[in-house]
């Protein structure tokens, strides 16, 4: 399930962030890398003790948790700092699947469930740089507005094409949702769609809402890690 989320940050607010971006030192991205990706990764990040990027990365998740679209669709359980990473000059990431286990700054390991990619630059400030995801369906390229981010699930394959012109700046990170399968993640949100669009025609307290709710609530009890 890829998801396009809108506006997770406001024009002002990528603005902000873009002016701090662009001030920041940047390294080279494969210090993060693993075994795998340091094969096929050519980029630049933001070191983990970067200022701007904890002020940013702050900024996103302030953004995500008043997001119901975001929330609906992860159903997050933790949420690792947002990263970033700036590509240029040909740099690019060819096909590779994020590593299974990261750590949250407790030292608590977290499972990967979702990885999420918001965009810093405009689609027209620079060429190539699209986002390759693979899924059931094939392969989906993804370029979105500043602000915007897609949320896909961390085992498919997915690159980063070259950037030929101009500069791609992003956010990048992976959550651990409270429902480790995507198919039940996805039937999930598809309830939580259906609900919402039902209260706005019906009500809230009409009975196939309600019944709806509870079928929602009672598979996410089931299904559902806390």
């Amino acid at each position: 399930m890829l998801i396009a989320i809108p506006d997770v940050l406001t024009p002002a607010q990528t603005a902000e962030a873009r002016a701090l971006l662009e001030a920041a030192d940047w390294v080279d991205g494969r210090v993060t890398a693993g075994h795998q990706g340091a094969h096929v990764k050519n980029n630049r990040q933001l070191p983990q003790n970067s200022e701007a990027g904890r002020i940013v990365g702050e900024m996103i998740l302030r953004a995500l948790s008043n997001n119901p679209l975001f929330m609906s669709a992860a159903l997050p359980l933790h949420v690792l700092p947002p990263t970033f990473n700036r590509y240029e000059g040909g740099e690019a990431f060819g096909n590779h699947v994020d590593g299974a286990m990261r750590f949250l700054p407790n030292g608590q390991r977290m499972r990967t469930d979702l990885s999420c990619t918001l965009f810093f630059s405009e689609p027209d400030e620079y060429e190539g740089g699209e986002l390759i995801i693979d899924d059931v369906f094939g392969s989906k390229s993804v370029k979105l507005p500043a602000g915007h981010m897609i949320l896909y699930p961390s085992s498919s394959v997915h690159q980063v094409t070259p950037v030929t012109k101009g500069a791609r700046v992003s956010s990048f990170f992976w959550l651990q949702s409270m429902i480790r399968d995507n198919a039940q993640r996805a039937l999930l949100f598809d309830m939580d769609v259906a609900i919402q669009r039902l209260t706005g025609e019906v009500g809230a307290t009409n009975p196939s809402v309600v019944q709806l709710t509870g079928a929602y609530h009672n598979l996410l009890r089931m299904w559902g890690e806390v």
